[in-house]
């Protein structure tokens, strides 16, 4: 179970852009990631929406939409191609950035015979392989997979499950684990990647009581942690599987259902699915 005090006080976390009267209109961001050329930060919205945004000049654009999508997951390869899913057209897109090239459509409804649920989160290795949660399930039947797109865009499904509505999903700093939020079961689990690169077997290592995990990255500090879409708050997962609560808003307004976290040096960024803006939270009391 989570420790109940958080280590951060409220004043912590701040709004860093506020999308709420921006033109245009940031619509409920899940996803979100760095460019690793020119740090503007890039995310999803909630009508298939993929954004730019300056966080310097606080200016926003629209980059590409899709209609009648959702945008979940979103993350860049070191090769400067942005990768985000889209839960309602149950699709993988990739965009390589600044070279005029179109949206690429890497998976479109189904790998091989395996239709597509509902692709949620994504993590890209530094080698370019990236691993795909597909949500599924509930408290009590299991489902949903995790998929692998190895750099040569070859995909597969790479561990069947079945998982309690995989979430989040982050690959170990040293490339020994897929770590992965079922949000179902409110707990978060581990599978080994084999050195020939197939999946070893679910472990499931965190339980987290009446916190619901979404996203999951990995600090400065190479420790794994987790937000949680209800209640609005962030954990630390440690060793064992003890829980740290770094950080909570009581009352939802600052850090509002986050879901996707991403690390610029001691801040966290984060996704808030509840309303229209991104928070970051200075996390330097609790990284050294």
């Amino acid at each position: 179970m989570a420790t109940s005090t958080p280590l951060l006080p409220t004043s912590n976390a701040r709004v860093i852009f506020d999308g709420f009267r921006s033109t245009p209109v940031l619509d409920h961001a899940e996803g979100l990631d760095l460019d690793p050329v020119d740090g503007s930060l890039w995310c999803g919205g909630e009508a298939g929406q993929l954004y730019r945004i300056d966080l310097a000049a606080n200016s926003i654009e629209l980059i590409d939409q899709n209609p009648g999508g959702f945008t979940l997951g979103l993350r860049f390869t070191n090769r400067r191609e942005v990768i985000w899913l889209d839960a309602v057209r149950c699709q993988v897109r990739r965009l390589a950035v600044g070279t005029g090239r179109p949206v690429e459509l890497l998976v479109d409804g189904a790998i091989g015979d395996h239709r597509l649920v509902y692709p949620n989160a994504l993590d890209v290795t530094a080698d370019g392989v990236m691993y795909i949660s597909d949500s599924d399930g509930d408290a009590e039947t299991g489902g949903g997979a995790i998929y692998r797109i190895s750099a040569d865009d070859t995909a597969e499904v790479w561990c069947p499950g079945p998982f309690h509505f995989a979430n989040g999903v982050a690959v170990s700093p040293d490339g020994q684990w897929l770590y992965v939020a079922e949000s179902a079961s409110r707990a978060v689990s581990r599978v080994a990647i084999l050195p020939d690169g197939s999946a070893g077997p679910i472990e499931r290592i965190w339980t987290l009581g009446n916190r619901v995990p979404d996203g999951l990255a990995f600090g400065p500090d190479g420790r794994l942690y987790a937000a949680c879409y209800y209640p609005s708050i962030i954990l630390r997962l440690e060793a064992e599987g003890g829980v740290t609560t770094i950080y909570e808003d009581p009352i939802g307004h600052t850090l509002s259902n986050p879901t996707n976290l991403v690390f610029v040096g001691t801040e966290a960024l984060v996704a808030n699915l509840g309303r229209w803006h991104i928070t970051s939270i200075d996390m330097r009391p609790v990284l050294t």
